[in-house]
């Protein structure tokens, strides 16, 4: 594939984007920074990154780490989770018989049974919350 066919419209080739940096940065002076360029207004931050700690799952059975295919290995079975938690820890509890929940932090993230070995999503906890019309 060439480097030039993976741009969206109105963008900058890849390749011109590696050698030029974002495109706009110190090519156009912006109204919302009083016609500085945003290259004049950045400051690295004085605060190193550190990343974030190792995630702990007590209240959980087992911890599983998430392979770069998306999937985590249970009992020599595979199931697929997502490629978004590749290398992430997960935890894994078990509810009932044969039934087990995956929770990524603080968030459960589905069911599985341990014989089909299928995920099944729960509602999704970072979607839009729509509240019901008041009848008035």
């Amino acid at each position: 594939m060439n480097a030039d066919a993976a741009t969206k419209p109105g963008m900058m080739p890849i390749k011109n984007l590696a050698k030029n940096g974002p495109v706009g940065v110190l090519e156009r002076p912006h109204q919302a920074l009083n016609m500085q360029y945003p290259a004049q207004r950045y400051r690295p931050s004085p605060r190193p990154y550190r990343g974030l700690p190792d995630i702990d799952y007590p209240f959980h059975d087992r911890a599983a780490t998430v392979t770069t295919c998306g999937r985590i290995c249970f009992n020599r079975q595979k199931i697929n989770l997502s490629q978004v938690f590749a290398g992430q820890t997960v935890g894994i509890k078990q509810t009932d018989d044969r039934i087990w929940l995956v929770s990524f932090m603080d968030y459960d993230l589905g069911y599985f049974d341990d014989e089909t070995c299928r995920l099944e999503p729960l509602a999704n906890p970072f979607g839009p919350k729509v509240l019901p019309m008041s009848s008035e």
